[in-house]
């Protein structure tokens, strides 16, 4: 599969944390196993999330509902090192936005995970609030 060029470069990336794996996170064949990479991914998007309403520029916390995940893996990742992993967005639409997330070790991208996720009103989607949508248009994939 042939990936936009951007994607490899945590440069790229204008939300960036770091994470430490862990021993059980690994395989058999002692590599950073796939549910581990998955935990990693959703950890970064947590974090993403939280960050948008805990620095006090938000008023309403928002609510998602993940509607896809998409995850390439490109190569090995090993434990004890730690991961550095990038995040993005890549689309917003009326009631939903695409985040593009990269995993990198030892400033390789081992892995790459996009997500359809979903605002979610009362009565299900909904559009996505005005200061959601303007703090989301402040994290674009550069390059």
């Amino acid at each position: 599969m042939r990936h936009d060029p951007r994607r490899l470069d945590l440069a790229n990336y204008p939300w960036v944390a770091e994470m430490q794996t862990r021993f059980a996170d690994m395989d058999v064949n002692r590599h950073l196993n796939n549910v581990a990479i998955t935990r990693f991914f959703e950890e970064a998007r947590i974090r993403f999330n939280q960050g948008l309403v805990t620095d006090g520029r938000m008023s309403v916390r928002p609510r998602y509902l993940v509607a896809h995940v998409a995850i390439d893996y490109l190569d090995e990742g090993s434990y004890p090192a730690p991961l550095t992993l990038g995040y993005a967005i890549g689309h917003i639409g009326t009631s939903s936005m695409r985040s593009l997330k990269a995993m990198f070790q030892n400033g390789a991208c081992i892995a790459l995970c996009d997500s359809v996720l979903v605002h979610r009103g009362p009565d299900g989607p909904a559009p996505l609030p005005a200061e959601l949508r303007a703090r989301l248009e402040a994290f674009p994939l550069k390059g």
